[in-house]
């Protein structure tokens, strides 16, 4: 599952495929944010000193309270951030090395000031305003409180008229891995893959490459949408090897979808679940992370990696984005699966300990200083 062997063999694998990542090309999107971490206060002291709000069930005891009255929740800015599925997910691939593009909504006419260190190590197109999210940080959690209007302006019909129809092919049509995430959050998306199927995809020629969604949190989404999108998903492994990531919430939620109920939320529970999921969608690879460990499915194998400990995260909004991004770096470097998902759970938990996205050395470093709790 987690071997100091396997980190070992996968650290010397990693570094010697320095020179490698910097050749691999990634092109992702379509979403953009401006994220403010959010710590909500509890006891306050004085203007500088005050307890948090710890869990979710403590808030949500606090706003059951209010019920028929009202109240005031004072909330603390901790970081305020690029945000966004794709810019973090792309973010962290640019810091492997990677060659990165960028298209969403990242400001529009010009870039929101959040993303201009993004731009300076990927090139970054924008095509609308940002979203804005305040991610509601506990100890056992996050609560992401959005607002998402001008989300509505990534369609295919700007993407063309504000980027390109012609840039876009050739990006989409090149790119080592193609990154489509946050589906749940753009009402277009569908759309677009729709149009990418029929319009672009048939010409395309070369050797497969990989392409990996992330559905973001579908549970406001109607069942009929869902099952579109997921049917669009598989359609796309005509063309590409297909990975599609999902943390445990969402894998409980599209097995409702295909009428699957586990036994239980156990690991081997859940291993059994994306069995069953990857079967129906006929995809290469699915992959599933909860919070302290991860597992993918191909060819009906399942391999399982548990995360580096991490006493109290420094940060957890982008932790599966950044799970992903590495995820993806495995299968990009060849690695097998297993190695794949260690990569994964590391890039995410050198991220939550630090709020930063790591390096290949760092990510070996860790792997060969694994972190346990004493």
């Amino acid at each position: 599952m987690n071997t100091p062997e396997l980190r070992e063999q996968c650290a010397q694998q990693l570094l010697a495929s320095l020179d490698k990542a910097k050749s691999l090309t990634a092109f992702c999107g379509l979403d953009g944010f401006v994220d403010e971490i959010v710590h909500l206060v509890d006891k306050r002291y004085d203007a500088h000193n005050f307890d948090r709000v710890p869990t979710i069930a403590k808030f949500a005891e606090r706003l059951a309270g209010a019920a028929g009255r009202s109240t005031n929740v004072e909330m603390v800015n901790k970081i305020t951030k690029l945000g966004g599925n794709g810019p973090i997910m792309a973010n962290a691939l640019a810091s492997f090395g990677l060659q990165v593009t960028y298209l969403g909504n990242l400001g529009y006419p010009n870039l929101h000031p959040i993303f201009d260190e993004f731009a300076k190590r990927s090139e970054v197109h924008t095509i609308a305003e940002p979203g804005h999210t305040d991610a509601l940080e506990f100890e056992d959690g996050k609560i992401m409180m959005g607002k998402h209007d001008s989300l509505k302006e990534v369609n295919w019909a700007n993407i063309q008229s504000r980027f390109g129809r012609e840039k876009f092919v050739a990006k989409f049509g090149s790119a080592d891995l193609v990154g489509f995430v946050n589906w749940t959050m753009l009402p277009y998306m569908s759309d677009i893959w729709e149009s990418l199927q029929t319009e672009i995809c048939p010409t395309l020629s070369g050797p497969r490459r990989k392409i990996f969604f992330d559905l973001a949190d579908p549970e406001k989404r109607k069942q009929p949408d869902i099952l579109r999108a997921l049917e669009l998903i598989s359609k796309f492994q005509t063309y590409f090897d297909v990975i599609l990531g999902l943390n445990e919430k969402e894998a409980y939620e599209i097995g409702k979808v295909y009428g699957i109920t586990p036994k239980a939320q156990t690991p081997e529970c859940l291993s059994l679940l994306a069995r069953e999921i990857r079967k129906r969608l006929c995809i290469d690879t699915l992959v599933v992370h909860p919070v302290t460990y991860a597992l993918a499915v191909s060819n009906d194998t399942v391999d399982l990696a548990d995360g580096p400990h991490v006493g109290i995260p420094l940060i957890t909004t982008g932790a599966g984005d950044h799970f992903n991004s590495g995820f993806c770096l495995g299968k990009l470097l060849g690695l097998n699966n297993a190695m794949s998902v260690l990569t994964g759970v590391t890039t995410s938990g050198f991220y939550v300990r630090t709020a930063q996205s790591p390096t290949i050395p760092q990510l070996a470093d860790m792997m060969r200083n694994w972190p346990v709790k004493e």
